[in-house]
């Protein structure tokens, strides 16, 4: 099993420490607020859970989880990550980040931002189109009909592979949706983008909007999946 490194510690953070510690993963969690912000969660995930600072945690890591806001994406240690895979649960949210004008602009993408400011690590998109209670919920082992299926994208063949390895060790498979370039096909206000994982009766702007109660979630296949991808839209031809 490997060390899994989490540079923020939210939603999405806490939901990926939880299900690499079932796993049998060994976790190293870090904020901004420093590592005794976080004494609460560690005392609740267990000996398998250690915190420390974001450079700490990157260096201790095999694979390094980054899911912070993206206007902090230039905070990220740069040095502990070279050589290493690092998975971008990134989005862009103007109304919290700012303005970003290459993003507005479509002339990058939220990863692609990542992989310049980490030149010498591995980044792959993933785990930025589910919502944080879907993605503790639908977890299931390898071969059960109901797993559901995480779009990944990236530009390392090997990256890839790994980050495939550790979502089929936490409860998912994978889809390559291709290139860093390719990941806005999965991002914020895509086809692909939250709702193939939200039940009937359920939706991602009710629950951002009301607070309404996300649901339970369902399974998202393959191919669920890639008709959302290919439905995908640029935000300049919609």
């Amino acid at each position: 099993m490997s060390t899994i490194g989490l540079i923020g510690s939210g939603l999405i953070g806490g939901t990926v420490a939880r299900l690499a510690i079932a796993a049998g993963h060994d976790v190293v969690l870090s904020n901004r607020r420093g590592p005794q912000a976080l004494s609460g969660l560690i005392g609740e995930l267990g000996s398998h859970a250690r915190a420390a600072t974001p450079a700490e945690a990157a260096e201790a890591a095999d694979i390094v989880v980054v899911t912070i806001p993206l206007h902090a994406y230039r905070t990220v240690p740069v040095e502990p990550l070279c050589g290493k895979v690092v998975i971008d649960t990134n989005n862009y949210y103007p109304e919290r980040d700012g303005r970003i004008a290459e993003l507005d602009a479509e002339t990058t993408t939220t990863s692609e931002l990542l992989q310049a400011h980490l030149p010498e690590a591995y980044v792959v998109k993933g785990m930025n189109n589910i919502f944080s209670v879907h993605l503790g919920k639908l977890a299931r082992p390898a071969g059960d009909p109901e797993r559901s299926v995480l779009a990944i994208a990236g530009d390392n063949s090997a990256a890839k592979q790994a980050v495939s390895a550790f979502l089929d060790s936490i409860g998912y498979d994978a889809l390559d949706a291709g290139p860093l370039a390719e990941g806005w096909r999965f991002q914020r206000d895509t086809a692909a983008y939250s709702e193939p994982y939200f039940s009937e009766g359920h939706s991602l702007a009710a629950t951002n909007e009301r607070g309404a109660d996300p649901g339970p979630g369902r399974t998202a296949t393959a191919d669920t999946l890639r008709t959302a991808l290919a439905a995908a839209k640029r935000y300049r031809d919609m």
